[in-house]
């Protein structure tokens, strides 16, 4: 039988996620979250705008992989900065 082989960046990858939806639902319990309009052109929640963010995140990897020369690190770190912007302003 073939099991998974976890490499270190695969198990950070999915710490990290654990660890965002694990804080994320101890802020929405701690302080529940009501929905508002910023620059993006829907209402949404903290909630929303993780999973808007993680989706581009995963886009941006994707065009830097497939269409581009740089590092997977400048991916990463535009999809962090991207993160940070969306969910202070979107």
């Amino acid at each position: 039988m073939d099991w998974m082989v976890w490499t270190t960046p695969t198990t950070i990858f999915f710490a990290v996620i654990a660890a965002l939806l694990a804080g994320m639902t101890a802020w929405e319990v701690v302080s529940p979250t009501i929905e508002r309009k910023g620059f993006l052109p829907i209402s949404t929640t903290r909630g929303d705008r993780l999973f808007i963010a993680l989706l581009s995140a995963a886009y941006i990897h994707l065009i830097v992989i497939g269409f581009t020369p740089f590092s997977i690190w400048l991916a990463l770190g535009v999809s962090v900065l991207w993160l940070l912007i969306l969910m202070r302003w979107g």
